[in-house]
């Protein structure tokens, strides 16, 4: 394990970026709980990423959520539905995930879905650059059906009962703590403990961050054995 500023964090995850060496734009995975700090360091990441030259494409789970009335078959709190049921990780793949790969043409669209208004997005279609950098934040990114379409994996790893405590935080001016608990403890955690049961993300990292205190990082490369995958790099 390594550790120091969050700076030193930064730069170390701008380098293994620049380590991978591709003909197709570099997919990179920014996996973690809810609230361990996923959006946070992935910004950082590609702010340093552009003051380097490279052309960054931004993008998040959240847009590519399915529509509310499709997310809640097995109930509002229902873990399962968590993990089953949220991401349309089919039109992740179709319109960004695989169009950046290999044997893609780089055509790509970074959203399907507007949260705030509730409804699909058909966004125009953007063509990048071979040496592009997708970075890319959410949740249950190393599942089976999306692990092998990254190219760099970063794992921000917190313990979950700490999530709690930040989603409180966070979520103050909108959020009851009562209901923010509840929806933690019935919906996120247990999904997260169900994808860590069948997905064993951690294992299928490149780099885990230890994100408890995000102003003193301890970070891993990972060795990892991936049933997934046939060769590094993904597909």
């Amino acid at each position: 394990m390594a550790h120091g500023t969050r700076d030193d964090l930064i730069h170390r995850l701008a380098e293994a970026v620049g380590s991978v060496t591709i003909a197709h734009p570099t997919r990179v995975a920014v996996d973690g709980p809810p609230a361990a700090g996923k959006t946070t360091l992935a910004d950082e990441l590609a702010v340093v990423l552009r003051d380097q030259g490279r052309n960054v494409i931004r993008a998040t789970i959240d847009d590519f959520l399915f529509p509310r009335a499709q997310r809640y078959p097995r109930g509002e709190y229902s873990a399962e539905g968590c993990y089953h049921d949220t991401h349309d990780n089919d039109a992740l793949k179709r319109v960004l995930l695989d169009p950046l790969g290999p044997g893609g043409d780089r055509r790509f669209q970074h959203a399907v879905y507007d949260r705030a208004a509730d409804a699909v997005l058909s966004p125009p279609v953007t063509t990048a650059p071979p040496d592009a950098v997708l970075v890319f934040d959410g949740v249950f990114l190393l599942r089976p059906e999306l692990v092998d379409r990254w190219d760099l994996r970063i794992f921000v790893s917190t313990a979950l009962e700490k999530t709690v405590d930040r989603a409180v935080i966070r979520e103050y001016r909108v959020s009851p703590r009562a209901d923010v608990e509840r929806r933690w403890r019935e919906r996120y955690i247990p999904s997260q403990q169900l994808y860590f049961a069948t997905a064993r993300p951690t294992q299928h990292a490149d780099i885990v961050v230890h994100n408890d205190e995000p102003q003193r990082p301890v970070w891993e490369t990972a060795r990892r054995e991936d049933p997934f995958t046939e060769t590094p790099g993904g597909r």
